[in-house]
Formats: structure tokens, sequence, C-alpha cells
């Protein structure tokens, strides 16, 4: 019987040190930003949920089909109006890795504009690239403008930035056109996204 025992122990103590192994080599969650962090709105503060492991449940307008599920964080923003916004961090598994992902997402970030007209008849779109952010291993802004007839037109802006094997995106999105669009404080927060990733 103390033998057994004996085992018993020994196997429950191999199992606890290989599960705290494991916990230990999973991967953490990067940093994210707060709703303070974003352009500010002129009518309403913003609200943040929850940094959440995996994808949200709603891909963000350009996003569909090219974030990874595995090593994905999220974190969605709200406001009392019609402005909204979501940060998406991924951790690759090695910088060529990150940085094949970043230019994925540029891509597809790109080419919005053009892909939604396909299939969006009688819509009009326009998309603006605002340029490369010094930060950590780069970033990137693009802005998308869509609209359809008898409804609200949506502007979006993107910020795709990456630090070593990690790769983030920013999201932000109201009603109305590019023109109506916060780019300069959009910009800064795409730079506290990326520097906040790795603290």
């Amino acid at each position: 019987m103390f033998r057994r025992s004996s085992a018993a122990i020994v196997a429950a103590t191999a199992l606890a040190l290989t599960a705290s192994a494991t916990a230990v080599a999973a991967p953490t969650a990067p940093g994210f930003l707060k709703g303070t962090d974003l352009p500010p709105h002129p009518s309403s503060a913003w609200f943040q949920g929850q940094v959440t492991k995996g994808l949200p449940e709603t891909t963000p307008f350009c996003l569909d089909g090219v974030l990874p599920a595995t090593g994905t964080w999220h974190r969605t923003f709200g406001t009392d109006v019609d402005a909204g916004a979501t940060q998406i961090s991924v951790r690759t598994a090695s910088d060529t890795a990150a940085a094949k992902l970043a230019a994925s997402l540029e891509r597809k970030v790109a080419a919005c504009a053009a892909d939604w007209l396909r299939t969006t008849p009688g819509g009009t779109a326009s998309w603006q690239d605002y340029g490369k952010l010094a930060v950590e291993e780069g970033a990137h802004v693009y802005g998308v403008d869509t609209s359809i007839p008898d409804s609200e037109p949506g502007v979006h802006l993107y910020g795709i930035g990456r630090d070593g094997s990690t790769v983030t995106v920013v999201n932000w999105g109201q009603m109305g056109h590019l023109t109506d669009a916060p780019v300069p404080a959009f910009k800064r927060t795409t730079v506290t996204a990326v520097n906040k990733l790795n603290p």
C-alpha cells in the first residue's frame, strides 16, 4: 500500500510539474491600448472591453480571412454614439513570420476598397495610404471609405505595426468619410499600440 501511495504521489508531482512548465511556456498576451489612447471623440468617452484570447466574434471590416486564431488576443472599444474600434495582436513563431503577417495585413487593407466594390453593386469606395510610422520594426496607417445608396457612409482607419515577432492591427471606424477621420490622432494611437506590445 505504501509503495502504491508513493508511486501515486510521484506521478501526481510529475503531472503538476509538467502542467506548471506548460503554463510557463504558454505565450502571454501582448500589451494593449486603453480607451484613453484612442482619438478623442467629441461627444463620448471610449469604453474598453477585456483583453480576450482569440479573434473577436465579428472580424473587423477589411480584415476577414487574414488573421490567425492561434497566438491571438483582442480588445474592443465603443462609444455612446457611432464610433467603435478593435485592436487585435498576434504573437507569431518568429520575426520572419511576423513580417509576413504584417505584409499580408497591409495588402488586405490596401485592396479592401476595390474588393468591396466588386461585391457591392451601386456602392462607392476609396482608400488612402497615410504612410509609414517610425516605431519599433515599423507601422503603417491606411484609411478606407465606403458608401451605398440610401445609407450612411462609413470610414475606417487601420494601423498595422510590429515589434519583433508580435504584430498588431488597430481598426477605428464611424459614420462619415475620410475627410472626417482623425488621422494625426490615429497615427499617435498606432505608435502607442506598437510601443505597448512588449513592455
